[in-house]
């Protein structure tokens, strides 16, 4: 047989029980929830501007020498330079790190190279970054700008470096944002 049990409250001097919560440990936990329930809140915020895509595109000479010594082996490592014009007139200098055996057409690189020169009229410096593979599907490559590292009228710098290789000569098609 069970036993239901009733707590019994204390009478307090006017004859009313206690408050359940009283009014002074009530009020942290309400202002905690009503943070939480703003913070949780969407924020009706002014819809972002939208930063215009600029397109660039030109052509480029590359020198590649070799450095030594290796990292370690099956890696190599190289001096990458270039002399861009077009759209973006610009000097490069970087390394690029190499793996793999492109003469069985499996083969991969990493690089980074510091641009200088002027884009869209504007007088800067920013990296690339590049990362590529080949393997019985075909090359796949990806250089991007390297976040933050614009300098000058070219601070804020996003975009996507595309490289296109025709006959032995080196073409570019650049997409890119700036700051307004």
């Amino acid at each position: 047989m069970a036993r239901k049990f009733r707590r019994v409250l204390p009478e307090c001097k006017n004859g009313t029980r206690p408050q359940r919560y009283p009014e002074d440990r009530m009020m942290p936990f309400a202002s905690t929830i009503l943070l939480a329930l703003v913070l949780a809140t969407p924020q009706l915020a002014t819809p972002a501007k939208e930063i215009p895509v600029h397109h660039a595109h030109g052509s480029f000479t590359v020198d590649v020498h070799p450095l030594t010594p290796s990292p370690a082996s099956g890696i190599s490592r190289f001096t990458i330079n270039k002399t861009i014009h077009g759209d973006l007139e610009a000097t490069t200098i970087g390394e690029m790190f190499t793996g793999g055996d492109p003469r069985q057409g499996v083969a991969g690189y990493v690089a980074i190279e510091m641009v200088t020169g002027t884009l869209a009229g504007k007088h800067g410096s920013f990296a690339l970054q590049h990362f590529a593979t080949m393997d019985a599907s075909g090359p796949k490559m990806q250089v991007i700008v390297v976040p933050g590292s614009g300098t000058g009228e070219l601070k804020g710098i996003e975009g996507t470096f595309v490289i296109r290789i025709e006959d032995g000569k080196h073409f570019y098609d650049f997409d890119f944002t700036l700051p307004e």
